[in-house]
């Protein structure tokens, strides 16, 4: 999937401390043209995902952006202690009208590569999903001041999915995870890497 040169956007994921550099990189962002939405999100990472990246926060910013090099010079000139994830979209499954706001992002990483009926086989049981109003393949990159103990394996076979929807987060959870079991009992191994519950939408 990270093979392709032409970029879609993607999502960035910055930790937010409440420190001068993270009001600053916000501020910043509520003006840019490249950043299409902007929420203030609490972020449940997976078991399985919390030993790769040592400085987790329960607080982030999550923006959805056009150009990915401006995103990366703004996160490095604001760097913190703590990790930001860069999500860049390789290949768009869909992207729909929705009449709820977007509620929910989860992303999940495949465990055994990305073969093209395999992604055919993902996009098609998320495409049934009605409250899912945009998802894409593509890959993660890590921005920090230090490298990770343990690179994370599976950073080029990330699934994105941003959920519609008027319910609570707990139920956007659960029918994102139900997505998750369904693909999985085609014997394909999609896992959780985080999940992102939007509390304030801020553009």
């Amino acid at each position: 999937m990270s093979g392709k040169s032409r970029s879609l956007g993607g999502y960035v994921c910055a930790p937010y401390l409440h420190d001068h550099n993270s009001i600053e990189l916000k501020d910043h962002w509520v003006k840019s043209k490249n950043i299409e939405s902007l929420y203030f999100v609490t972020a449940t990472f997976s078991e399985d995902s919390k030993p790769y990246f040592s400085t987790l926060s329960n607080h982030y910013i999550l923006a959805r952006f056009k150009d990915i090099g401006k995103i990366t010079k703004e996160v490095m000139s604001h760097n913190s202690e703590k990790s930001t994830f860069l999500f860049n979209v390789d290949n768009a499954i869909f992207d729909r009208p929705f009449t709820e706001k977007t509620n929910f992002v989860s992303f999940y990483y495949l465990e055994y590569g990305d073969s093209k009926s395999e992604l055919r086989d993902v996009s098609a049981h998320i495409a049934i999903r009605s409250k899912v109003h945009r998802a894409g393949f593509g890959n993660m990159q890590l921005l920090s001041k230090e490298s990770p103990k343990f690179a994370f394996p599976y950073s080029d076979h990330i699934v994105m999915l941003e959920v519609s929807s008027d319910k609570s987060h707990q139920s956007d959870n659960k029918y994102c995870e139900q997505t998750r079991r369904d693909i999985c009992r085609k014997g394909i191994v999609m896992n959780n890497l985080v999940s992102l519950s939007i509390l304030e939408t801020m553009k």
